[in-house]
């Protein structure tokens, strides 16, 4: 499904992301993370680790670092596979405490980070032995420690290093921590050599169970003993720790261009997650967990799920549009991994052109290096992954434009499962079924009387003329892709299509803002149509089913009779009323791209529409309701719908005309 934001003629609804990947991480990768801190199974004393007072006894774990034989550089591997035993007995104790027990031992060693409040959270998370919460928890408490330990560089140094490899590497702070300590770091946190467990996790490539939980309790038990180190150092050296503010984001109203996320919005997530070919199913459930942040105002952490997984998909669609599949990987230590830098760019390395902007268009890319690279934009990522947001603070309005720019690009990736997004294929299904419905055979010869009128047969008539045109307009060779193998990715040359070049001209940002707000708006017409259409289902069914029941017990009285026929007569017309509705709308939203095509006055126009249809489904559910038992009503409102569809219909201003136009000129 092309949406607002393609900038080329590719029919999405045929460009599919298979799913057969397992894992993001490269065997080396994989292997060190997932199995190397597995192989001793020795028993380590966890007295020998820390004290009964939460003193951690260093020795015990700086003694587990490898070093190569010239003893110039650590032995990675070596080093992981000796601290295994002593992170399965950190993480056994963990789990052995009661949450008043860690923080009585462990919580005024976390006061030297800006964030001492983070770290009771990381225990509930170990304990809820959820995975995708465990990884969260490391993302955050890696960040929150790279923050910290660039307040002790500035103790000595002037200048912080911007990574965190470097900022371990520096002289600065082993002659505060020592060498050997800054050692340990390494290993887990500061090298593509080691775990690099911050790097894997923050771009995007360990799934929720490829993260060993122990590790991090590991980092919770390294955090809490460099802050007795530190008090160390600050006593001897009678120096003060002073602590950095956190980075204010401003100026987010200019980059504000969906409206804010609503109950439909999130609903449509929730049913396209799982349908989506953007999202690897390996990650489905750091996607599953964002929401459930969102919902209860977590937005920061929300926000940061979002963007590795953002990370993750694009990273994907751009390794199969550049034909380069082991970029999907992380690296080894001799190349560098292929982030939202690379990812976003509009080269590779080797001076080709990056398809994946010609491919999103440049809408969507506007608003990916706005948020992410711009250096006058917020840079949330980057911000967010250094420890340098007050996570507390975090904004709403900020995670509000990564969820409903995710809504628009998960969406991108759907196919037909797309009509069963929207409910629109389980509604039709449950209006099929009415034909099933009991009714008395005594009573049909009456109710076929009833029909038997001008504006029945007038309703029957434009229905009949209305699906006749739809039909023009469903796909005739529907080809789906079911990987991305065979995503175009021919370079623009001066034969290709206009649509597929890159745009030079840079629209005004009021421009952008409207295109991607307008979608949003429709899409979530379009959405509480099917909704509605699917309320007036499940009442009818409920009520025709009660009806027939009160007619076999003889229960019925002569005006319930009436009734009775009288809706028999009405759902006999609403049937094929309502499917030409789902029918309507899933083309509409298949289309939905189309809608960027109209100008202001044509957009006002075409909501309109859509929302009359709306209203007319609104109140249906009103008529068919039990209060009401309108059913006589029903057919005069339906028929002054059919009439206002008809006619806009004859106007050929329907996203799916719009779309054909526009694949006409694009064939031409």
């Amino acid at each position: 499904m092309t949406l607002w934001f393609s900038s080329t003629p590719f029919r999405e609804s045929e460009v599919l992301i298979g799913d057969p990947i397992t894992t993001c991480l490269s065997p080396s990768v994989y292997d060190i993370i997932c199995n190397l801190g597995f192989q001793l199974r020795e028993n380590c004393d966890i007295n020998s680790i820390v004290t009964q007072n939460g003193e951690v006894c260093w020795k015990t774990i700086t003694d587990c670092v490898s070093y190569t034989e010239s003893e110039q550089g650590l032995d990675y591997w070596g080093s992981v596979r000796l601290l295994g035993p002593v992170c399965e007995a950190v993480h056994s104790h963990f789990l052995s405490l009661t949450k008043g027990q860690f923080e009585i031992r462990y919580a005024p060693w976390f006061q030297w980070t800006s964030f001492p409040e983070l770290f009771p959270e990381v225990f509930d998370a170990l304990e809820s032995l959820q995975s995708p919460a465990i990884s969260l928890s490391l993302m955050k408490l890696t960040s929150c420690l790279e923050r910290a330990l660039g307040d002790v560089f500035l103790l000595i140094g002037k200048e912080c290093p911007f990574l965190l490899r470097d900022l371990l590497a520096s002289e600065e702070l082993a002659q505060v921590f020592s060498q050997s300590v800054m050692n340990v770091l390494k290993v887990f946190v500061g090298s593509p050599c080691g775990l690099n467990l911050r790097n894997v996790l923050w771009h995007g490539f360990a799934s929720p169970e490829e993260i060993p939980p122990k590790y991090c309790s590991m980092m919770i038990l390294l955090t809490a003993g460099l802050g007795q180190l530190l008090k160390s150092y600050l006593q001897n050296t009678k120096l003060t720790l002073a602590h950095r503010s956190f980075i204010t984001l401003t100026n987010l109203e200019d980059l504000i261009v969906f409206p804010d996320v609503t109950y439909e919005v999130l609903s449509v997530l929730e049913e396209v997650m799982t349908k989506s070919a953007f999202i690897l199913k390996i990650m489905l459930p750091y996607w599953e967990v964002a929401l459930v942040k969102f919902k209860s105002h977590r937005f920061a952490d929300c926000a940061i799920l979002l963007l590795t997984q953002l990370e993750t998909g694009l990273r994907n669609v751009f390794a199969t549009l550049n034909r380069c599949p082991k970029r999907l990987l992380t690296a080894e230590s001799t190349a560098l991994y292929t982030t939202f830098d690379e990812i976003l760019a509009k080269h590779l390395n080797d001076g080709k052109i990056n398809q994946l902007p010609l491919f999103l268009g440049e809408p969507a890319m506007e608003f990916l290096w706005d948020f992410l690279n711009h250096q006058e934009g917020p840079r949330i990522r980057d911000h967010l992954s250094h420890g340098e947001i007050n996570l507390h603070e975090f904004s709403k309005e900020t995670t509000n434009q990564l969820l409903a720019f995710s809504v628009v690009l998960l969406l991108r990736f759907v196919d037909e499962g797309l009509l069963s997004v929207f409910k629109v294929l389980s509604c039709e299904e449950s209006i099929r079924v009415w034909a099933l419905l009991p009714f008395p055979e005594e009573l049909t010869r009456e109710a076929v009387r009833l029909e038997d009128n001008s504006e029945t047969n007038g309703c029957h008539s434009l229905i009949t003329k209305m699906t006749d045109e739809l039909y023009h307009h469903m796909p005739e060779n529907h080809c789906v892709l079911k990987d991305l193998d065979h995503l175009p990715t021919e370079t623009p040359t001066s034969d290709t299509p206009l649509a597929l070049a890159p745009r030079k001209l840079q629209p005004c940002r009021c421009r952008r803002r409207v295109r991607r707000r307008i979608v949003l708006e429709v899409l979530v017409v379009l959405r509480s149509i099917g909704k509605q259409c699917h309320r007036v289902s499940s009442q009818v069914t409920v009520a025709s089913e009660l009806r027939h029941r009160q007619w076999v017990e003889r229960t019925l009285r002569s005006r319930q009779r009436q009734n009775y026929l009288r809706m028999w007569s009405s759902i006999r017309l609403l049937s094929p009323v309502l499917s030409l509705i789902l029918l309507l709308i899933a083309l509409e939203l298949v289309n939905i791209h189309a809608v960027c095509g109209k100008n202001a006055h044509e957009y006002q126009q075409y909501l309109k529409f859509v929302k009359s249809i709306l209203q007319y489904t609104e109140n249906l559910v009103a008529y068919t309701s039990y209060e009401k038992n309108k059913w006589n009503e029903t057919i005069n409102l339906t028929h002054t719908a059919l009439l206002k569809i008809w006619t806009f219909s004859e106007k050929k201003q329907m996203l799916i005309h719009l779309a054909k136009k526009s694949t006409n000129k694009v064939l031409l």
